[in-house]
């Protein structure tokens, strides 16, 4: 691949894949909006997949050889708050368990670490719904209309890196 080509898709391709994240992000506000079909599409469903962005880029940003507890607390803390709205977002926790553990930073504080931050925010959903500030019914299969735009998120992310790896002039 001659170096022009390579320097093209090396600044177009991420390009696209976050356009064509944006457009299914925006696809169910648009189905919700139309009333098309009977669709219901909250704001809020946008939440998860921001705060699961977010917390892919803390565990992606760790260094080399360096301390991934804190890291991981915090990362552990955007999932179970993201979780709030997709409770099956914490399973996203196992694939990046296997990227630390990929990366030598996965050890018994860091898994420490990621179950005191899902407990913490557990704690404080648990007061809160006792003090009915929060009304909180827990179900893996609730709000799965979520994952379009987490998912679509995600995979942008995931395609944009690795091209950006792969693509790179040395």
């Amino acid at each position: 691949m001659k170096r022009s080509t390579q320097n093209i898709l090396y600044h177009t391709l991420p390009i696209v894949f976050w356009l064509l994240a944006g457009v299914v992000c925006a696809l169910p506000w648009l189905l919700d909006k139309l009333s098309i079909i009977n669709f219901q599409f909250s704001t809020f469903n946008y939440l998860p997949a921001v705060l699961t962005w977010i917390g892919v880029m803390i565990v992606h940003h760790i260094p080399r050889h360096g301390n991934a507890v804190e890291p991981c607390f915090r990362m552990a803390l955007l999932l179970s708050i993201a979780a709030y709205w997709l409770p099956s977002v914490l399973f996203l926790i196992l694939p990046i368990w296997g990227y630390l553990f990929y990366r030598n930073l996965f050890n018994l504080r860091v898994f420490c670490a990621t179950l005191i931050g899902i407990a913490t925010i557990a704690i404080w959903v648990f007061v809160l719904y006792q003090f009915s500030i929060v009304n909180y019914q827990f179900s893996i299969l609730s709000n799965l209309s979520a994952w379009l735009p987490t998912g679509a998120v995600l995979l942008a992310w995931l395609g944009s890196t690795i091209v950006r790896q792969t693509l790179r002039v040395r």
